[in-house]
């Protein structure tokens, strides 16, 4: 098996676990506050990270946890988690995971706005049609439009800072290291939004404290696997292989939750992935981002 191909199966893999991620909370959701699943999930993952950043002896605590990378990064990823959260349990999880797949053209529209950045008029046009692709999912002011639905575009916009900003982090911050602050980040974030919400603390049942440990293993594996996916293989040919991840989510939509996207939904998703498919590819025949050293 080459490295390519054993990089795409990891890199499928990664993003099937993050479906099912994506099931447990949106089923948890329904009985325990959503502040509450962060808190639990946030604390859990902050713990495993930091035991594997301290075996590979890396400091959880230094000056350059205090960057301004680092802080714009940590901000970015409680936004986005919080925002995509909220967009796939108060929406529908079909069309959060639809948005979602935006990030990546994101991520190029503000390297070229904030990092210099040369994006030529292809790609230019190519982030145009994934904001199209976007507005006909979201379809704002028409009939079918879900308010919480803007949740994930919140998180998508939080995501694509928190990519940013790790590109400009201090090249000595391990993948663990970071990790470890954003799972721990989000246990008072979790916290915070029970007080907003006034949320009351539930005791979990058997039931849900299984599903809890399936969603932070399962979380923390995929994780590691896409580390794995992206070490392994060629960046040009294991990227495209995130947007299997579209894939699983609606298999989960439709077999679990009952959803039923309608035709603008799937038209709108196909041409998020089909922009950021060509901007990829775009990339890789002239990668200005690698030219400022942000890729």
């Amino acid at each position: 098996m080459s490295d390519n191909l054993r990089g795409a199966i990891l890199m499928t893999l990664a993003m099937a676990g993050f479906a099912l991620e994506d099931m447990f909370i949106k089923l948890l959701a329904g009985t325990i506050p959503i502040g509450q699943i962060l808190v639990m999930l946030g604390a859990g993952g902050a713990v495993v990270f930091a035991a594997l950043a301290k075996r590979k002896g890396q400091a959880l605590f230094s000056a350059d946890m205090a960057s301004r990378a680092m802080i714009i990064r940590n901000i970015g990823e409680v936004v986005g988690t919080v925002g995509f959260v909220l967009g796939f349990v108060l929406a529908s999880l079909s069309t959060a995971s639809a948005i979602l797949q935006a990030t990546p053209l994101i991520v190029t529209l503000g390297a070229a706005l904030f990092l210099g950045a040369q994006v030529g008029w292809r790609r230019w046009s190519a982030i145009l049609a994934g904001l199209f692709g976007v507005l006909l999912i979201v379809r704002p002011g028409m009939t079918g439009f879900e308010p919480a639905s803007l949740w994930a575009v919140i998180g998508v916009l939080g995501l694509a800072t928190r990519d940013l900003a790790t590109r400009a982090a201090p090249a000595r911050i391990s993948g663990f290291q970071m990790s470890a602050w954003a799972f721990g980040l989000m246990a008072p974030t979790g916290a915070l939004m029970m007080w907003v919400m006034g949320s009351t603390l539930v005791t979990p049942d058997t039931a849900q404290w299984g599903l809890l440990l399936c969603t932070l293993v399962i979380g923390v594996a995929a994780y590691y696997t896409v580390v794995a996916a992206m070490r392994v293989g060629e960046i040009a040919v294991v990227t495209p292989f995130r947007y299997t991840r579209m894939v699983f989510a609606l298999i989960v939509a439709l077999s679990v939750f009952g959803e039923r996207p309608d035709g603008l939904t799937y038209l709108g998703a196909a041409i998020i992935v089909a922009a950021g498919l060509f901007t990829l590819w775009r990339e890789t025949r002239r990668p200005s981002l690698a030219r400022v050293g942000q890729v």
